[in-house]
C-alpha cells in the first residue's frame, strides 16, 4: 500500500496526469487496500506485505534480494502487475534485459492499459532493436495518455533509429512541441524535441531545446551528446569538447562517450589519438568499428598517401579536409589551399569553412581570417572554434578592443578555459584597463596547468608587481 501511494503521487508529479490513468491507479489502491484489510500485514505469506518488503530493499539498492521477494509475492498472488513491473525495473538495473522484458510484458498483460508499464516495455524494445513492436506499444501509450513524456522520448529515439521519413518525424515533433508547452515537461522530452529538430534541419531551434533540457538536468547524457553532435556538425571543436568533457564526468567508461571523444579528436586533427581510443573499445561496438574503418581510409597521418588519393578523386571533401587539418601547423600555406578546395567541394559543410579560417590564422593572414569568421559567425553565432580563432586574429592585429569582446564570450561560455583568461588579461592590460587585467590574470593563475603553461605563468607573475603599482597610483581606465 505504501508503494502504491507513492506511485500515485509520482503519477501526479511526473506527467502521468490523464484522468484515465488516475482512475486506474485509484482502483488499484482500493483493491490492494481491501486485500490488506482482509489479511495480516505481518504474515510472511501475505503477498502485499512481501511486496512492501521488496520495495524497501529495492529503495536501499539490494536489487537481488528485492527480486526474490517480488517473485515470492507473485507466486502467492500471480495477478500482481505492480510486482511484475517493479521486478522488471530491478532486473533492468542489474543489466538483465531478457528478464526485464519478460516482467514488463507480464505487467502489460495483466493491465493492458497501464501506460507506465507499456512505456517501460516500449523503451526496452527500442534498445533491443524490436522497432515494429515498440512502435505499436509506444503509440498506444501516447494515445492513452497524451502527456506521457517518457513515451514520447522513446518514440523520438525509435523514429530516429529507423531513419523515419521527414513527414513522420515532423508529425511526432508537432506532438512533442505541444507537450513541452504544457506543465513541467522533463529534460528528456526537451532533448527528444531537440533531436527531432536537428534531424529536420532546424538546428537553431534544436540548440534552444537542448539549452532548456540542460538547464533542467545538467547531467542529461543524451542532451550533452546531442549538443556535441551539433557542435561537430558546425565545425565547433571547442563547443564539442566542452560538452564531451561534461559527459566524461558522468559516464567516462561508456562506449558512446569514448566514441564521441574520438570524433572530437578527429575534428581537431588528432586522428592517431582517436584511433587509440577506438582500439581500446574493441570490436563489440559496431559504431566504433565503423568509425575506425572510415578513419583508416581517410584519416591517414601520411600526407603523401592522402595526396595520392586526390589524384583519382581531386574533389574528395573528406580527404581535402583531412589535409587541411594535417598541414595546418607544419605547412600553413599548403594547408590553406587544401582548406579552400575542401570548402569549395562541400560548400554546405561549415567544418571546412572554419578549417579554412584557422589555416588563415596559422599562415598569419589575419585580416582575411577576421573577414571569413565574421561571415561564419553570422551563420553560426555559437561556434566556439570560430570565436577562438577570430579572437586570435584580432589579438595579432592589435585590435584589442574587438579581441576583448571575443575573449569575454569565450570565458562566459567556458569559465575553466585558462588560456582565454590569459589573453583577456593582456587585452585589458594593453587597453590600460588595469583592474580588469589584474582580475583576469588572477583567474588565469588559478586555472593554469604549470606543466603546460609555465611560460605564461612566469610572464603573468613578472607583470603583476608593476600592475599593482599602476593600480595603486590610480592609473588606467575603469571598465565594467
Amino acid at each position: 500500500m505504501k508503494y502504491l501511494q507513492s506511485r500515485f503521487r509520482q503519477f501526479l508529479t511526473d506527467g502521468y496526469r490523464s484522468t484515465r490513468a488516475a482512475m486506474l491507479l485509484a482502483a488499484a489502491l482500493l483493491f490492494v487496500g481491501t486485500v490488506i484489510a482482509q489479511t495480516d500485514p505481518d504474515d510472511p505469506d501475505d503477498a502485499v506485505a512481501i511486496f512492501n518488503q521488496a520495495q524497501e530493499l529495492h529503495e536501499k539498492g539490494d536489487l537481488k534480494a528485492a527480486i526474490d521477494l517480488y517473485k515470492k509475492a507473485i507466486k502467492i498472488f500471480p495477478e500482481f502487475p505492480e510486482a511484475e513491473y517493479q521486478c522488471g525495473v530491478a532486473y533492468l538495473a542489474l543489466g538483465n534485459v531478457a528478464d526485464a522484458e519478460h516482467a514488463f510484458r507480464r505487467a502489460v498483460e495483466l493491465r493492458a492499459d497501464w501506460t507506465l508499464a507499456m512505456t517501460s516495455l516500449g523503451s526496452l524494445l527500442v534498445q533491443n532493436g524490436k522497432f515494429t513492436e515498440a512502435d505499436t506499444i509506444l503509440t498506444r501509450a501516447t494515445e492513452l495518455d497524451t502527456q506521457n513524456f517518457p513515451a514520447y522520448a522513446a518514440m523520438a529515439e525509435l523514429r530516429l533509429k529507423i531513419k523515419a521519413s521527414p513527414p513522420l518525424l515532423q508529425e511526432l515533433l508537432t506532438k512533442i512541441v505541444q507537450a513541452t508547452g504544457k506543465a513541467k515537461p522533463t529534460a528528456s522530452l526537451w532533448t527528444a524535441r531537440a533531436a527531432l529538430e536537428n534531424a529536420l534541419g532546424k538546428r537553431d531551434a534544436a540548440k534552444v531545446s537542448l539549452a532548456t533540457a540542460l538547464s533542467l538536468d545538467p547531467k542529461n547524457k543524451f542532451a550533452l551528446t546531442e549538443t556535441a553532435d551539433i557542435a561537430l556538425s558546425e565545425g565547433d571543436v571547442v563547443g564539442a569538447n566542452d560538452a564531451t568533457s561534461s559527459l566524461e564526468k558522468i559516464a567516462p567508461d561508456a562506449a558512446s562517450t569514448k566514441i564521441l571523444r574520438a570524433r572530437v579528436l578527429v575534428a581537431d586533427g588528432k586522428t592517431s589519438e582517436a584511433l587509440k581510443i577506438l582500439d581500446a573499445i574493441g570490436t563489440d561496438s559496431a559504431e566504433a568499428a565503423d568509425l575506425r574503418k572510415r578513419l583508416t581510409a581517410s584519416g591517414s597521418e601520411n600526407a603523401a598517401d592522402l595526396e595520392k588519393l586526390l589524384e583519382t578523386d581531386p574533389n574528395n571533401g573528406t580527404v581535402l579536409g583531412r589535409l587541411c587539418s594535417l598541414d595546418r601547423v607544419s605547412a600553413p600555406d599548403k594547408a590553406l589551399e587544401y582548406c579552400r578546395r575542401a570548402s569549395e567541394a562541400e560548400p554546405n559543410n561549415i567544418n571546412h569553412a572554419v578549417g579554412y579560417g584557422a589555416a588563415l590564422v596559422q599562415s598569419k593572414q589575419y585580416e582575411q581570417a577576421v573577414a571569413l569568421f565574421n561571415k561564419i559567425l553570422a551563420i553560426a553565432p555559437d561556434n566556439g572554434t570560430a570565436h577562438a580563432n577570430r579572437a586570435t586574429a584580432l589579438f595579432q592585429l592589435k585590435r584589442f578592443a574587438d579581441a576583448k569582446t571575443e575573449y569575454r564570450w569565450l570565458v562566459a561560455k567556458q569559465p575553466d578555459l585558462a588560456a582565454a583568461y590569459y589573453f583577456l588579461g593582456i587585452t585589458h592590460d594593453q587597453l590600460a584597463e588595469y583592474l580588469d587585467a589584474m582580475a583576469n590574470y588572477q583567474q588565469f593563475l588559478r586555472r593554469a596547468d604549470p606543466a603546460k603553461s609555465q611560460l605564461e605563468i612566469d610572464k603573468v607573475n613578472l607583470r603583476i608587481p608593476a600592475l599593482q603599482r599602476l593600480i595603486k597610483e590610480s592609473k588606467g581606465k575603469k571598465v565594467g
